[in-house]
């Protein structure tokens, strides 16, 4: 079994608890406006990598994870959209496991399903994931699709499966001025979250410009160009609509 990889960085730190191994995965069908990294869209680009050879290289950086003698970080595999290679992804997360390593997934939840053979798959790699780190773009259907190019059902319904199964989350949500700001919609994703019973953590991820070059060197047109970055005052209120300090 090989996987696509598009890069990989050793100390990462907003990535899940403590220290992390990150494994960016090659391949996403979302067209997120503000995506940052659109290089990873390609399904047939990236490096190849067996699960074997690539947690060898990931545990080598154990000492980093430790602090007084306790793991204290683990390894993330984010992208692209790891669920993409949900098979690859499992058996790398069970070697992490036979290790005792904190696995965490960094995902849109764009591939869900409750159709099988995925969600039989989901499952197993439920069994292997200590954490999974969601992000919630959008929470009206419509401006989802908008956003994104897909609707958002399936993955509202990812949230609802991994809390109905007990599996811790962090929520993320990227702010967007004119975008994914507004007051009603921000309302709406706190109710929601609210209805989930194992989120431990929920951020705001300030929109950034600095994917636009990116989009520039693949010829590909930016459809946010002008939009500006959020107002400190605008991320503060966010966090106010979404009550992270009571998720802190």
């Amino acid at each position: 079994m090989e996987g696509r990889i598009h890069s990989l960085e050793t100390f990462g730190l907003v990535d899940g608890p403590g220290v992390r191994y990150v494994v960016f995965m090659q391949g996403c069908r979302m067209r997120c406006q503000y995506c940052h990294n659109p290089e990873t869209w390609d399904m047939e680009k990236g490096t190849l990598w067996t699960p074997e050879a690539l947690f060898e290289r990931a545990y080598r950086y154990k000492p980093y994870w430790m602090r007084s003698g306790k793991l204290n970080g683990g390894i993330t595999v984010s992208g692209g959209e790891p669920l993409l290679q949900i098979d690859f992804l499992t058996e790398f997360f069970k070697l992490a496991k036979a290790k005792d390593v904190h696995t965490t997934v960094d995902t849109s939840g764009n591939p869900f399903t409750m159709e099988e053979p995925f969600i039989s798959k989901f499952n197993e790699l439920m069994e292997v994931t200590d954490l999974f780190m969601l992000d919630l773009k959008e929470i009206n259907n419509e401006k989802h699709k908008e956003l994104t190019q897909w609707t958002n059902t399936n993955i509202l319904e990812m949230a609802k499966y991994l809390s109905d199964h007990g599996k811790h989350m962090w929520i993320r949500h990227v702010l967007v001025p004119g975008l994914t700001d507004d007051e009603e919609g921000l309302n709406e994703l706190n109710s929601f979250i609210k209805e989930l019973k194992t989120v431990d953590r929920v951020e705001i991820l300030p929109y950034h410009t600095l994917g636009e070059v990116k989009w520039d060197e693949l010829n590909i047109p930016y459809p946010l160009e002008g939009v500006r970055i959020p107002t400190d005052d605008e991320i503060k209120k966010a966090e106010q609509l979404l009550d992270i300090h009571e998720n802190k």
